[in-house]
């Protein structure tokens, strides 16, 4: 006899459809249409939203978001791989705390934790009385309202997406491979690289690309910590659609982000097949 599939089979389809597909045609339908006289949409036909994209200023918006977000990635991999290891190295009764500790600034509001930052990174804060009690410097160094501040506030707010993922691929990873090259004679960078690097290779992919994607969009850390100096995508997204009101041209330029993202999920999902047929 055959059994009726569970309601939830029809649910999640229903789900991805209303939630995902419809807002995501709703966001490409309004970029092919132009703005009117009224600040709205006109229902007119048009590929000049994506045309204005040319334009070499709003080329170097989407450079300079890239560059940044890019070393905000670098940046994450760095601290966040040897960390990772180690963590999948302790014993395992202290795993569970240090885990929480890694998901604990999820609790807390993301844009409070960058007005933190900004109070370390003042010429009184934290940082600067430390530097000055060490006597590396002599007088306070401006660190806020600058590029390098930043990439640090993207830094400490998406480390944990790296760890995560990392640390995953650590605890999945066979230590006897490890063993069997030490055994044929491989030093312990060959091992790193040509053993360990290629075996958490999804885990790096999957970090940089929960990274990378969401360091585009933070437009509050540019605000806070940047002073709006470097306007990056997530703020020129934010001004064509709450202070240009112009929502054609933002749509195209959120399709063009959204783009970026099937790509690296494209070169996630290649990394995914790399690693099984390896």
């Amino acid at each position: 006899m055959r059994t009726q599939p569970p309601i939830f089979a029809y649910l999640l389809p229903l789900w991805l459809i209303l939630f995902t597909l419809l807002p995501l045609l709703m966001v490409v339908a309004v970029s092919l249409m132009r703005r009117d006289e009224s600040g709205l949409i006109a229902p007119v036909f048009t590929l000049a939203n994506y045309a204005r994209l040319l334009n070499p200023l709003y080329l170097k918006v989407f450079g300079h978001s890239l560059a940044l977000a890019a070393v905000a990635t670098t940046l994450c991999l760095i601290v966040g791989y040897p960390f990772a290891y180690l963590l999948s190295r302790v014993r395992a009764g202290w795993r569970p705390v240090l885990l929480t500790w890694v998901i604990v600034p999820f609790w807390t509001n993301s844009l409070a934790r960058v007005y933190a930052m900004r109070g370390m990174l003042a010429a009184q804060g934290p940082v600067n009385t430390g530097l000055l009690a060490l006597g590396w410097i002599d007088e306070p160094i401006r660190l806020l309202y600058t590029g390098p501040a930043v990439a640090i506030g993207l830094v400490y707010v998406l480390l944990p997406f790296m760890v995560l993922p990392l640390y995953s691929s650590f605890e999945k990873l066979d230590r006897r491979l490890i063993e069997a090259a030490r055994d044929l004679g491989a030093g312990r960078f060959a091992t790193f690289w040509r053993v360990i690097v290629p075996l958490t290779a999804p885990g790096i992919a999957a970090g940089s690309l929960l990274v990378f994607l969401p360091a585009l969009g933070m437009f509050y850390v540019t605000d806070v910590l940047g002073g709006a100096r470097g306007l990056l995508v997530g703020n020129f997204l934010k001004d064509q659609f709450l202070d240009a009101r112009d929502w054609p041209f933002g749509a195209a330029a959120s399709v063009l982000v959204i783009a970026l993202l099937f790509v690296f999920l494209a070169l996630y999902g290649r990394v995914r097949r790399g690693i099984g047929h390896g």
